[in-house]
């Protein structure tokens, strides 16, 4: 079996509302590249890739010409082909890599009549539990709905969150604010769901001493943990000396030359593993079994997923047996999927891990169409940009915070 073709689509997939974070806002959509790695003998495996257009297209195109004819199973030579490590000093492709894994580990799964999890070891489990992923959202600018911004707004979609799918986790995505003004909300999340646990993620802009100002804050709260309260290993440090809660990061660990500095000097405790920023869901399984060597936990991290990767993420979280925390998703957040079904369903805050060969997700040709087309239409957006703070530049450590009494509307385009 050979690799014959691959072909790279961007789309855009529409989003229940704008959502804000701390270095700027998903403006009402994602933007997501979906590649097909075809093999001589008629198969195709299915992968994915946070943004798009042009640029990421071509250079699915430029694999062509290291991989056509390339075994797919032989993952690690691919790995060594596209992205050693030196050579990734001046062309990272490291979320390329992950991408064509998965479509690889899926072709490989079709070809054998098994799920990737089987090919990863087996599966512990057969659904990965997951949190609440509470945005800071606009309204949507076409029906003046879906606005989260107050404590009671934030109280209500958790509510709504866990009564539709069950959430038992909670995860306030934070940064946006004031710290005071959102440890005032992470106080009353915890206070409305007692029984419930809590993680909250500011995405490192805060300084040092508002990290450990607010990290003491939420001392004796039922916190999973703390999630990139700072920027860099040092403050991440210096914020876990000071405060009686665990860290987490799915920015500062993300290779394994980081992985070994936290292991002999801990600056965090929880590694966030994402299949595509560590470059692959094989990549992950090698990081999870080092953290359990070190006693550090680990937990699926989500970077704005479509179906594809969310199925990578099930499969990774079905086999790696230190997954002690509950995934992360932004896919309660999306309007609709381009695999075929669409989208995945939660019972119970969990999602069932796929049974059918490879990734067990199959596209949805015309929904594959109908968002290419949208994305053709819109382009793609500023991702560190705030569409209501035109000007406005995200610094680390900021202070410039957004205003909680702000509700003028924002204007997208659709």
């Amino acid at each position: 079996m050979r690799i014959r073709d691959i072909r790279a689509t961007t789309v855009t997939v529409p989003l229940e509302a704008p959502l804000r974070h701390a270095n700027g806002c998903h403006w009402g959509r994602f933007v997501r590249t979906i590649v097909e790695v075809e093999t001589d003998n008629g198969i195709v495996g299915l992968g994915e890739m946070g943004g798009g257009g042009e640029s990421a297209e071509a250079v699915f195109r430029a694999m062509k010409s290291y991989l056509v004819g390339h075994d797919p199973a032989r993952l690690e030579e691919m790995r060594f082909l596209i992205a050693n490590p030196t050579a990734s000093l001046y062309n990272n492709r490291t979320q390329v890599l992950a991408a064509l894994e998965f479509a690889c580990l899926d072709v490989l799964g079709q070809a054998w009549g098994i799920p990737v999890c089987d090919i990863l070891g087996g599966r512990l489990r057969d659904r990965v539990r997951f949190a609440t992923y509470s945005f800071f959202r606009y309204p949507d600018p076409r029906t003046g709905a879906g606005e989260v911004r107050t404590v009671d707004q934030v109280i209500a979609y958790i509510r709504e969150m866990k009564r539709r799918h069950g959430f038992t986790t909670h995860k306030v995505k934070a940064g946006v604010f004031h710290p005071d003004h959102e440890l005032e909300i992470y106080r009353a999340v915890a206070a409305e769901f007692p029984g419930d646990s809590l993680r909250f993620d500011p995405n490192g802009v805060w300084s040092t001493e508002q990290a450990i100002r607010f990290g003491q804050g939420i001392e004796g709260l039922r916190n999973d943990y703390l999630e990139d309260p700072v920027y860099g290993l040092t403050g991440m440090r210096r914020t876990r000396q000071m405060v009686r809660v665990p860290l987490a990061t799915n920015t500062v660990v993300v290779n394994f030359e980081q992985l070994a500095a936290n292991a002999l000097d801990t600056a965090v405790d929880v590694i966030l593993l994402d299949t595509t920023f560590w470059g692959g869901i094989r990549a992950c399984v090698k990081a999870a079994a080092v953290c359990e060597t070190f006693q550090l936990g680990v937990a699926v991290h989500s970077s704005g997923e479509l179906g594809i990767q969310l199925a990578t993420m099930l499969h990774l979280g079905a086999v790696i047996p230190n997954l002690s925390f509950a995934a992360d998703a932004h896919y309660h957040h999306l309007r609709d999927d381009i695999i075929q079904g669409g989208l995945m369903r939660y019972e119970n805050g969990a999602i069932r891990v796929p049974d059918g060969p490879g990734l067990g997700v199959r596209l949805d040709r015309d929904k594959l169409r109908e968002y290419s087309e949208l994305y053709r239409r819109l382009g793609g957006y500023p991702y560190d940009q705030d569409p209501a703070r035109p000007g406005w530049t995200p610094i680390i450590p900021n202070d410039r915070w957004a205003d909680p009494n702000d509700d003028r509307p924002v204007s997208i385009p659709d």
